[in-house]
């Protein structure tokens, strides 16, 4: 029976795509969202139809919201969406407001957000483009400096971002008139190692 009512609902609905093989339908509202990390939780109250005793929890990305421009969730407005069971839980596969609307969104925006999408989205396990950690098909890899990819130190001990920054602090330094190839701080340092000696003279 069940079988035959879910074809009726997908012949007659334009996203019959969508329910797939264990997929479900929910609507509640969202609980919380962290815009900076671009996901959050849903709270749902009825599966499938049908209203549920306990309010459960369901896994959010931002890249399943449905909605233009930058991608976030309002606490406690109302959604519809599909789901799946993974590893981690219930997880969203597509999130709408009411009736296949788009998502309202938070008013708010993070500071960092023009910095952040400028770069573009990497995985942090494997450091490709296009997907996130959790959607990576490979295992989890080593970690990795985000500066030069070794595998033997992280970016605040990475050797060559340290030597691509004193490059750069030396280039002011030439570049600033009246250095003559020497930097200022090199300056200051021979003139208060010369009143040092003095003093203890």
């Amino acid at each position: 029976m069940g079988s035959d009512s879910n074809r009726r609902f997908t012949a007659g609905c334009p996203q019959g795509d969508q329910e797939d093989e264990g997929l479900s339908r929910g609507s509640g509202v969202c609980k919380w969202f962290n815009m900076r990390m671009g996901f959050g939780f849903l709270s749902m109250s009825t599966r499938d139809g049908a209203p549920l005793e306990e309010p459960l929890d369901v896994f959010v990305h931002q890249s399943k919201l449905h909605m233009e421009g930058f991608r976030s969730l309002r606490e406690g407005e109302a959604l519809e969406f599909t789901f799946k069971k993974s590893s981690k839980g219930l997880e969203s596969v597509r999130v709408t407001g009411p009736n296949g609307a788009p998502c309202l969104g938070s008013e708010r925006r993070p500071k960092s957000t023009q910095k952040r999408r400028s770069k573009g989205d990497r995985c942090y396990n494997c450091g490709a483009p296009g997907h996130h950690a959790k959607e990576c098909q490979l295992p989890p890899q080593p970690k990795k400096c985000h500066f030069c990819q070794s595998a033997s130190h992280m970016v605040a001990g990475c050797p060559l971002k340290a030597q691509q920054q004193q490059q750069q602090h030396q280039h002011q330094h030439h570049s600033s008139p009246g250095s003559q190839g020497t930097s200022r701080r090199d300056e200051d340092e021979e003139q208060s190692r010369a009143a040092l000696s003095e003093n203890s003279e």
